[in-house]
């Protein structure tokens, strides 16, 4: 009984992890609350991550800063080369780099089509593929996607506020297929990888509180749950599928959005 309480706890004592978007948001505190649980971290960025990594540091856990765009495999690459280097193994991946736009189906460019998806989908292939051959060859491994609720309803759509300081605005068509793509691939991975080890879940976040849902009225009072989430909640699910605790699940979504899609 003890050795099955043991082997399905959350805890993450000798364990690295990669988390990309480290800087702040959800990737942020997903990098905190894996680190609480005794994960050594390596936050990776495009923006300042030293913030993240004092605070990781804080909790008594080794941290590292990657400068890496997802969307470059090259970049992906070293990242996942530098990571071994610096911690010898890793154990979980943490996708949640990305980007956001809210234009129309008209004003959405080609540019910012590629840009969001080359972010959010290609990115998270990079860094599954580059990382796959090293979790395989240890005959384990954890790996966290970060989608959206706006990938399974087609883009969260926020309400029309009095407000001169809040904005009304969609999921764009781009981020909504990215995220869409992201839940496809990442249940396509974990049946391909289910035999080595390694499990592949992913969170679908609803309205949470970041800087990219700063500014918009997302009618929280309508859901089940009537208030916005927050990046601590978001990590505490990334935790549990980054732990033994999730022992028998793979290929799975889970929605973490106050009851956004049920409403």
């Amino acid at each position: 009984m003890e050795e099955e309480m043991n082997r399905n706890s959350t805890d993450l004592a000798g364990k690295n992890a990669i988390v990309t978007g480290g800087a702040r948001g959800i990737g942020a505190a997903a990098a905190l609350a894996l680190a609480r649980e005794g994960a050594n971290i390596v936050i990776a960025d495009l923006i300042d991550v030293s913030e993240t990594v004092g605070q990781v540091e804080a909790l008594g856990r080794k941290a590292i800063a990657v400068e890496a765009n997802v969307a470059v495999q090259r970049d992906v690459q070293k990242m996942v080369d530098k990571a071994i280097d610096a911690f010898g193994h890793i154990d979980i991946l943490v996708n949640n780099a990305g980007v956001v736009h809210r234009d129309s189906l008209l004003e959405t460019s080609e540019a910012t089509w590629d840009r969001v998806v080359g972010v959010v989908m290609k990115g998270t292939f990079f860094c599954i593929q580059a990382i796959y051959p090293h979790m395989r060859e240890r005959g384990y491994g954890k790996i966290v996607n970060v989608s959206s609720i706006s990938g399974i309803i087609g883009g969260a759509v926020s309400k029309l506020n009095e407000s001169p300081e809040m904005t009304r605005g969609r999921s764009g068509p781009a981020y909504a297929a990215a995220k869409g793509g992201v839940i496809t691939l990442t249940r396509w991975i974990a049946k391909d990888v289910a035999k080595d080890g390694i499990f592949v879940n992913s969170i679908a976040p609803g309205a949470c509180e970041t800087e990219m849902t700063k500014g918009f009225d997302y009618n929280v009072s309508m859901l089940p749950i009537p208030r916005m989430g927050t990046p601590a909640e978001m990590a505490e699910s990334i935790v549990f599928l980054a732990s033994d605790a999730s022992s028998y699940i793979t290929g799975q979504v889970l929605n973490v959005d106050g009851g956004w899609v049920t409403a």
